[in-house]
């Protein structure tokens, strides 16, 4: 990598956590409307795509893992 092409890219750096920041900010704040369900429902379905992915691994079990933890989490909710 020649001299230019490694300052362009250290120039690159704080301009790119900058933005991944912002939109980590951006991203948590669109969920201060949601209901205390809704919150549950999307945790839910995080937590269960975790799961599937490290307990089984592939997409079919993420996307299954996700699922029932959405349904889950919905089910949580409307207590």
């Amino acid at each position: 990598m020649t001299r230019i092409a490694a300052s362009f890219k250290n120039s690159l750096r704080p301009l790119a956590v900058a933005s991944v920041t912002a939109m980590l900010v951006l991203s948590l704040s669109a969920c201060s409307g949601l209901s205390r369900r809704d919150k549950n429902l999307i945790v839910g379905a995080g937590v269960g795509a975790v799961a599937g992915a490290a307990l089984v691994g592939g997409a079919v079990a993420t996307v299954g893992g996700a699922a029932v933890g959405a349904v889950v989490g919905n089910e949580i909710g409307k207590k």
